[in-house]
């Protein structure tokens, strides 16, 4: 076939998250579902806190302002949010509709399916994929990964002024 580009840790961890939202997406859809994986951590947060702004969401469920706004809009779409005006004229309130109240119960259910499904996928591997991925945020939450690039890189001084 030819030459195999190398493997990164960006392409690599893509396609971790594309074997596993893809299969969690189709047994989603084999349920009857419209659902996606990325709605789960707004749905949860929306469980413990009750309709709430999209700082709130995105406080409780460790997302960006961004990928919470971003899924919420998204979410709006497919019918499982209504956005209602907060107390300033920039905050919007996010609460669910009964189309989500409706799924939660089969939700919950592919929930704790998922999580014994992960667990299993667990002792396959040389350490927990949940742990890592954590260990991993946290030493990146502490120094950047920007910082560890920029510690690693050398630009000749003619390559640099090449682009100015």
């Amino acid at each position: 076939m030819g030459l195999k580009i190398p493997s990164s840790l960006g392409t690599e961890l893509r396609r971790l998250l594309e074997l596993l939202d893809g299969d969690v997406e189709r047994r989603y859809a084999s349920l009857g579902l419209d659902y996606r994986a990325r709605f789960t951590p707004i749905v949860r947060s929306l469980e413990i806190v009750g309709p709430a702004s999209i700082k709130s969401i995105a406080h409780h469920s460790g997302l960006s302002h961004s990928a919470v706004s971003q899924t919420v809009a998204q979410m709006e779409k497919y019918g499982l949010l209504m956005l209602k005006p907060g107390s300033d004229s920039r905050e919007r309130i996010a609460q669910p509709t009964e189309k989500l109240m409706e799924m939660l119960p089969l939700l919950h259910i592919q929930w704790a399916a998922t999580y014994r499904a992960a667990a299993k996928l667990d002792t396959e591997l040389s350490a927990s994929l949940l742990q890592i991925v954590g260990e991993a945020i946290a030493a990146l939450e502490h120094q950047p990964f920007a910082e560890r690039i920029a510690t690693e890189i050398y630009v000749p001084t003619s390559a640099a002024n090449a682009y100015k």
